[in-house]
């Protein structure tokens, strides 16, 4: 052989790079790189690592939870209830300064919460709140930051698809991730609503008050729209985060008891029927297909990467490089941040984040406080440019006359509040870890 194994190693990942920017598939992709480069360095030997790296995949018990939640999610999506959560959540923010897009971010966090799914919420906020927001005269750039960077919230709050992905890859507890997820969570989704207030009260035009009318509504009725809509959907979102984190149930037998709580709230919307149902298990079969041979992929991939000294090679430049501790968390998260404009956060995450992980150790950082940091990171992977998933979602689903840029322009603002975000969990780790310390101890 010409070329060293760590050089061959090298080589595959190069090849791999390429070849997704061609687009091929990438589950398929990642496998068939693993396999052919793993058959120059071992031989025969590759075919009985292929089937013991998909094993152990399919045998990890933390990946079961990934199709109760997406069921969770497509059948709670399915049950129409987000009109009825908007319009309740509009009433009692009515008084608030930008409303309207006080309770889009909130109806965007709580439907995140339930759905963890960023293409539909996105999308049917963009059917829903953002032609409303654009009737009442809000300003078209905030109106579309609001619903792009409100329906990726689900990419960080709990019970996130994403973290359990994580925590499979880097095998670490699930549990405590959803912890120390949570406090970021909210505080995110609190900034993006404080931004939305001061902006309004400092401009009233970008964002005017409704009419006297829709704003001087009798409190019985805001209480009864509240009770019908918001705390029905809270107390399922209530009952599975707190069965996780008070670990009164796994995270698999959690998502289990969301999946049926959703059925029951959609029978008791009556708005559950077979082929919903139906189209809830299909769409779940496929994402969740998806994620597994994406994970079988990079599974493969990166064993056969680390075997021939790719990951010895990546490990000793960083450390040549004889940075600190915060140092390395400044390149890894530059370099996510830079993956996120070509790459959707399961790539990154599935594909990329091993090549990390074995440092943690040596820097002595937390895996948990490093996932958190992650998800943080990853918001940003839905709002910039080039792929920016997120204002494309918005974009199939709003008026004609709303261009690309002034989607991509009102979305960064979010972008920067989501770095500032992350540069107080770097001032502040203990933002994150205080509750899974406190829960289940340091």
């Amino acid at each position: 052989m010409f070329l060293s194994d760590p050089a061959l190693g090298i080589l595959m990942l190069v090849v791999f790079l390429i070849l997704l920017m061609l687009g091929f598939p990438i589950a398929f992709t990642l496998m068939a790189l693993g396999v052919a480069f793993g058959y120059l360095s071992i031989g025969d030997g590759i075919f009985q690592l292929f089937v013991q790296r998909t094993y152990s995949v399919m045998a990890n018990d933390v990946l079961i939870s990934i199709p109760l939640f997406l069921f969770m999610g497509y059948v709670i999506e399915r049950a129409n209830i987000l009109d009825r959560l908007f319009r309740s959540i509009q009433l009692a923010a009515g008084w608030i300064p930008g409303s309207l897009a006080v309770a889009t971010l909130i109806t965007c966090a709580l439907f995140a919460t339930a759905t963890g799914i960023v293409g539909a919420v996105v999308t049917l906020m963009g059917l829903l709140a953002f032609p409303a927001m654009l009737r009442a005269g809000y300003d078209t750039k905030i109106a579309s930051g609001v619903v792009c960077a409100g329906g990726c919230l689900g990419i960080l709050l709990p019970p996130s698809v994403m973290l359990i992905l994580y925590g499979a890859t880097a095998g670490v507890s699930v549990v405590k991730l959803y912890a120390a997820a949570f406090f970021p969570g909210l505080a995110l989704a609190g900034m993006y609503i404080a931004y939305v207030i001061i902006r309004a009260m400092l401009n009233p035009s970008l964002a005017p008050k409704l009419p006297a009318a829709e704003r001087n509504v009798p409190t019985l009725t805001i209480v009864w729209a509240l009770l019908t809509s918001f705390f029905p959907l809270v107390a399922l979102i209530v009952s599975v985060l707190g069965c996780i984190i008070l670990g009164l149930a796994t995270p698999s037998e959690a998502a289990a008891i969301g999946a049926a709580g959703a059925i029951l709230l959609a029978l008791a919307y009556r708005t559950f029927s077979i082929e919903k149902l139906k189209d809830s298990v299909f769409l779940t079969a496929r994402a969740s297909a998806m994620v597994c041979w994406l994970f079988v992929g990079s599974a493969v991939f990166s064993a056969v990467f680390a075997l021939l000294g790719g990951q010895r090679v990546v490990e000793e430049f960083i450390m040549g490089l004889d940075i600190g501790p915060i140092g390395f968390l400044i390149l890894t998260q530059i370099i996510i941040f830079v993956l996120g404009w070509p790459l959707e956060w399961t790539e990154i995450i599935v594909i990329f984040l091993p090549i990390f992980l074995p440092l943690l150790d040596h820097f002595g950082i937390d895996p948990i406080f490093f996932g958190v940091l992650v998800a943080l990171n990853l918001q940003t992977s839905f709002l910039s440019p080039p792929v920016a998933m997120a204002p494309f979602y918005l974009k199939g689903v709003a008026p004609k006359h709303v261009t690309i840029e002034e989607i991509f322009s009102g979305v960064m603002p979010f972008i920067f509040i989501v770095i500032f975000a992350m540069i107080l969990l770097y001032t502040f780790p203990g933002f994150a870890l205080w509750l899974p310390n406190y829960i289940y101890g340091g």
